[in-house]
């Protein structure tokens, strides 16, 4: 359900008003057969929302498959073939394209990052920081790519964040409410800046602690102080640049912002091959 309107709405707004490039050239009768190509080196991803785009448009478009998701695609290789009206292979062009480029650079990024984080026993999760409206997409992509999920909701888990302590008086208050009002089952997450923060929030009996915008020495030092009695995620400023410095100091978790807000996406293209009548 989520999917169909997401991709009712990509649709509307390129075809609302019609395509008059198309349309004028072009009759219903009128058949192609196109493939979708690799441009350059990628983690494919985004296979299945590119068939529902072709079938919303047009769902006599015959759909060929020739990788899959979390396939290895190298340049100039082709992922799938289409045969079917040519209007309608076309008019879903763009909107098919638009979600596999993003997916596959997401894809792309995870894989490279997953495999940073195995040399050094770190998982690497994303954020909330994803496309307004394309969450699960997002988080599909990373997990395609060999990365983990951390939140895709509010309602997901119970983490503490600058505002809520900023609001509350201190970790300790915020801590001691969530207790109060949640009980014992649920893991509490803490996020904090300082080792002072991790003291309070360890004596306050947070679950997971989470270093906000430290140093790899920094988050050393606080690993020390917290040594075990917590899980330890690092989050914030972590980019491809640094990610290897950050998994050095050895936290169980690094989250990154950066798998999803700001990936480039992955070129593809669409071709018409043959030209049936």
């Amino acid at each position: 359900m989520i999917l169909d309107k997401i991709i009712e709405l990509a649709l509307q707004e390129d075809l609302s008003l019609g395509d008059i490039t198309s349309d004028t050239i072009f009759t219903p009768e009128n058949r192609a057969r196109a493939v979708i190509r690799a441009k350059e080196d990628l983690v494919l991803c985004g296979m299945e929302i590119a068939r529902q785009v072709f079938q919303a448009v047009d769902p006599t478009v015959q759909f060929t498959a020739l990788k899959q998701d979390g396939d290895e695609v190298k340049k100039g290789e082709n992922v799938l073939e289409l045969t079917g009206s040519t209007l309608s292979i076309l008019k879903a062009e763009r909107t098919a394209l638009n979600f596999m480029q993003r997916m596959s650079g997401i894809a792309s990024a995870s894989r490279a990052f997953a495999a940073i984080g195995k040399r050094y026993g770190v998982m690497i999760v994303d954020t909330r920081k994803t496309q307004p409206g394309l969450r699960r997409l997002d988080k599909y992509a990373v997990r395609v790519g060999g990365c983990r999920n951390h939140r895709i909701s509010l309602a997901d888990s119970v983490m503490i964040k600058d505002n809520h302590i900023a609001a509350a008086g201190s970790i300790t208050a915020a801590v001691q409410k969530i207790k109060a009002a949640i009980g014992h089952t649920p893991k509490i997450e803490v996020e904090t800046t300082n080792i002072e923060e991790v003291k309070e929030a360890l004596a306050a009996g947070a679950d997971i602690i989470m270093l906000d915008n430290m140093t790899p020495d920094q988050i050393s030092a606080c690993k020390k102080e917290i040594n075990g009695r917590a899980i330890v995620e690092v989050s914030g400023g972590v980019n491809a640049q640094n990610l290897e410095d950050y998994c050095k100091a050895r936290p169980d978790v690094i989250s990154m912002g950066a798998l999803t807000h700001s990936v480039p996406a992955k070129d593809l293209s669409l071709k018409i091959v043959q030209y049936i009548s």
